[in-house]
C-alpha cells in the first residue's frame, strides 16, 4: 500500500486541474478531536472516527514518534492500535482503541507521538469514472503521554516559554528560539515576531518538554527593536487556541 503525505496530495490536486481527470478531492473520515491526552494511570484511551463521506473506505492507523515519512512497519512505540486496519463504511464510525504496553516512559515529563490515520478510497467501478484520479489522505495529530504528579499545570506552560532571536544555522536569516522548561508539550498554533510595528510570520510546531525549538521568521534579517516581543496561540488540551505575548529574552549573533 503506499502512503500519501498532504503534500503529495496537494500536488495530485495540482495536476488533475489540467482537465486530464475527474477528481474525488474530499476525505470523508473524521477525527473527534484534534490531540489525544494519555493520562498516566491509564492503560488504555479511545479515539473515535467517523465516515462522513458518501463512500466506504479502507483505513490504516498507526502512531509515530515524529517523522512522518517512516514506514509504519519499522516504527517503534509503547502502543498498540486496534483495530490498525478496517473498512469503514459510510455514515458510520469507529472506536481506536489505543493501548500502552509495559515499555518504559519518561515519568517527570511528557512524551509526544503521532496517530496516523490513513483513508483509501474504493477503487472505480469499471465503466464508471473510468478516469477518476483518487487520492489516498492521512491525518497527523499529536498524541500526549502525561504522566501522574507532573509539576505545574500544562495550560500555564505556554506562559513560561522564553524567546529569543537568533541566528540561522546558514547564517542567511534569523529565528525565534523557544526554550521549554516546563514537563508539558507547548503546542503553537501560530508564531509572529512583532518589531518596529510590523509583524513577521515565525510558523508554527511543538516545543516539547525541557527541550528548545527553532522557528524561521519570515522576511526578518534586521535589528530587533528595543520594545520587540512576541505573539503566539498555544493550542490546549480541548484544542482551542489561547493567545500569549512574551518580550524577547535575548538577542543573540551567531
Amino acid at each position: 500500500m503506499k502512503f500519501f503525505s498532504r503534500k503529495s496530495a496537494a500536488m495530485a490536486i495540482a495536476m488533475a486541474t489540467t482537465g486530464l481527470f475527474v477528481l474525488r478531492a474530499e476525505a470523508g473520515v473524521v477525527i473527534t478531536g484534534t490531540r489525544v491526552i494519555f493520562p498516566g494511570q491509564e492503560r488504555e484511551v479511545t479515539v473515535q472516527l467517523t465516515n462522513e463521506g458518501e463512500s466506504p473506505a479502507l483505513i490504516q492507523a498507526w502512531i509515530d514518534r515524529g517523522d512522518p515519512n517512516e514506514p509504519p512497519e519499522k516504527i517503534d512505540v509503547p502502543f498498540v492500535l486496534a483495530p490498525a486496519m478496517f473498512r469503514l463504511d459510510p455514515k458510520k464510525g469507529q472506536t481506536l482503541r489505543l493501548i500502552r504496553l509495559k515499555a518504559p516512559l519518561a515519568q517527570d515529563k511528557e512524551s509526544l507521538f503521532w496517530l496516523n490515520v490513513l483513508e483509501v478510497p474504493p477503487k472505480a467501478k469499471a465503466g464508471q469514472d473510468a478516469n477518476r484520479l483518487q487520492l489516498a489522505y492521512r491525518t497527523r495529530i499529536k498524541v500526549m503521554s502525561r504522566p501522574e504528579g507532573l509539576a505545574g499545570q500544562a495550560e500555564e506552560a505556554p506562559a513560561q516559554l522564553r524567546w529569543a532571536l537568533v541566528r540561522t544555522a546558514d547564517g542567511k536569516g534569523q529565528a525565534l528560539r523557544a526554550s521549554n522548561a516546563t514537563p508539558y508539550v507547548v503546542n503553537l498554533g501560530g508564531i509572529a515576531l512583532k518589531s518596529s510595528g510590523q509583524a513577521f510570520d515565525a510558523g508554527a510546531g511543538p516545543v516539547k518538554p525541557g527541550e528548545s525549538a527553532l522557528f524561521a521568521v519570515q522576511g526578518f534579517d534586521a535589528q530587533a527593536s528595543p520594545d520587540a516581543e512576541v505573539e503566539y496561540t498555544s493550542i490546549n488540551d480541548w484544542g482551542g487556541g489561547v493567545p500569549n505575548r512574551q518580550p524577547l529574552s535575548a538577542r543573540e549573533t551567531r
